[in-house]
């Protein structure tokens, strides 16, 4: 479908809440429309190719409902929004899903592939988040859920576009939460590890043209990643799982982690962060200008 089918008034606010999410059609989006419909919600699909989400629409009848939308599309995204708001009212939670990987060396990575990640990682979530939030507001309450990677609390070698684009749409996060908090709307950054996804198969995980000089850095990578298809210890309907669970509490975090791989590596990061911050705060201390 290319637009938000029209719903009977009835039906317009006749299952809890109502979510936006991009990327559904697989991965993340697909188990977090599943489980935001098994918990009574209403999820308006979002995904490039909808086509994909027909049997999942066919099991839930006006509870999930298809969507066209590119969110690199700045036009697009304003009319989604306002179909959704037409003939529904309201956007509760609106799920940033819709990403895909890319492999190289900062120095292999073409222009081009970081301009085309930064839209769909970071511009494309902002406008839909700009989109949504004058309803929200408007109502004093709803949630922005961000998804992020445990790449986008550190990097590493081979993954350098791939976490700019996270560390971007986190920080724009970390701001928006503290910005919105006041009209009772929270923001949840997931950060997951490896999990069982089409993430690193098929043609999904894209790849910059190689430099044979960092062959040992981050050839590792280039293969690695694909190799893990299938084999990620993560389970997305967990995942999903935890995301409501966090939405639904009194205090949701800002950050959730999620899998023991992220667990340890975030956790592991922040001690060498701070121990780093630690053993360089005198030189730190000593910039002020004297009083």
């Amino acid at each position: 479908m290319s637009s938000v089918p029209p719903a009977q008034p009835a039906e317009r606010t006749a299952h809890g809440r109502v979510w936006l999410i991009t990327g559904a059609s697989s991965g993340f989006g697909q188990a977090i429309t599943e489980a935001a419909v098994t918990a009574g919600d209403t999820v308006v699909a979002a995904a490039r190719r909808p086509e994909a989400l027909d049997a999942l629409a066919a099991a839930h009848p006006d509870r999930v409902i298809p969507v066209a939308l590119d969110v690199t599309d700045p036009a697009r995204i304003s009319a989604v929004v306002a179909e959704v708001l037409l003939w529904y009212g309201r956007i509760d939670v609106l799920v940033n899903n819709a990403g895909r990987g890319l492999i190289g060396a900062v120095e292999e990575s073409t222009d081009r592939e970081l301009r085309d990640l930064m839209e769909l990682h970071f511009f494309g979530p902002a406008a839909l988040t700009r989109a949504v939030l004058p309803q929200m507001r408007h109502q004093g309450s709803g949630a922005v859920v961000q998804m992020s990677s445990m790449g986008g609390r550190f990097s590493f070698p081979g993954v350098g576009a791939y976490s700019a684009t996270k560390f971007a749409l986190e920080g724009l996060s970390e701001a928006l939460a503290q910005e919105v908090a006041p009209f009772g709307i929270k923001v949840l950054v997931v950060e997951p590890g490896a999990f069982r996804t089409g993430f690193a198969g098929g043609g999904a995980l894209q790849q910059s043209a190689a430099i044979p000089a960092y062959e040992e850095t981050v050839g590792p990578v280039r293969s690695g990643l694909p190799g893990s298809d299938g084999k990620q210890p993560g389970d997305p309907a967990k995942a999903a799982a935890a995301i409501l669970t966090a939405l639904d509490a009194e205090h949701t975090p800002l950050r959730l982690v999620l899998g023991n791989d992220a667990v340890d590596g975030i956790l592991g990061h922040l001690d060498a962060a701070r121990a780093q911050a630690l053993a360089w705060e005198s030189i730190g201390r000593g910039t002020d200008f004297e009083d």
